[in-house]
């Protein structure tokens, strides 16, 4: 009675290891999915979302075929020199991306312009970063100037350019920190 007792309580322990390694597998895998969005539109979306109807701007999304209003959209990586008119992402880094959306100012894209991008896995996302505001700190602005540009990381997966007047810069970065459950800045500066 006491082998069958002590046989007992040693499959019980074993169990609840079993269990407890079991969680904290569940966890890990969860913590190394990345996002919560699936698609660079759906981070864009979300971010748009979050916007309080005070903060809220006329907007389109997506490439000249596919544009949306009032809304970000899916923008369509092969228009190279769409990217590079609209977005002031350089052509030669199209062959860098997996996807990518934008939303954009109605009025005068130099009030706020912003895109999304997942970058392939062999993508460099800090070398991404510096060739997008090489490139912005380079553009001959017509119709005003934007006051800054910044390049964030998102969650690890996604890319976010965006340049614009600073009070709206500051709000797209406030309600981006609040969608996304990581971002950092990889590059940031005033265009001058």
């Amino acid at each position: 009675m006491r082998k069958s007792r002590n046989q007992i309580i040693v499959f019980c322990l074993m169990l609840l290891f079993l269990a407890a390694g079991a969680g904290c597998g569940i966890g890990q895998k969860q913590e190394d999915k990345g996002s919560a969005y699936a698609t660079a539109l759906e981070a864009l979306e979300a971010v748009a979302g979050a916007y309080t109807q005070e903060d809220q701007f006329a907007m389109y999304g997506g490439d000249q075929e596919h544009a949306v209003m009032d809304a970000p959209g899916s923008f369509d990586i092969s228009k190279t020199e769409e990217l590079e008119a609209t977005l002031g992402l350089p052509a030669d880094l199209a062959d860098q991306l997996e996807d990518a959306a934008s939303m954009v100012h109605m009025m005068n894209g130099n009030v706020f312009t912003g895109a999304a991008y997942r970058l392939k896995d062999n993508a460099d996302k800090n070398a991404f970063a510096q060739a997008v505001q090489s490139a912005l700190l380079k553009k001959q602005w017509l119709c005003g100037q934007p006051d800054i540009l910044a390049v964030l990381e998102a969650d690890g997966t996604y890319v976010i350019t965006a340049y614009g007047e600073a009070g709206v810069m500051e709000t797209f970065r406030s309600y981006a920190q609040s969608v996304f459950q990581d971002v950092k800045v990889l590059t940031e500066a005033p265009i001058v």
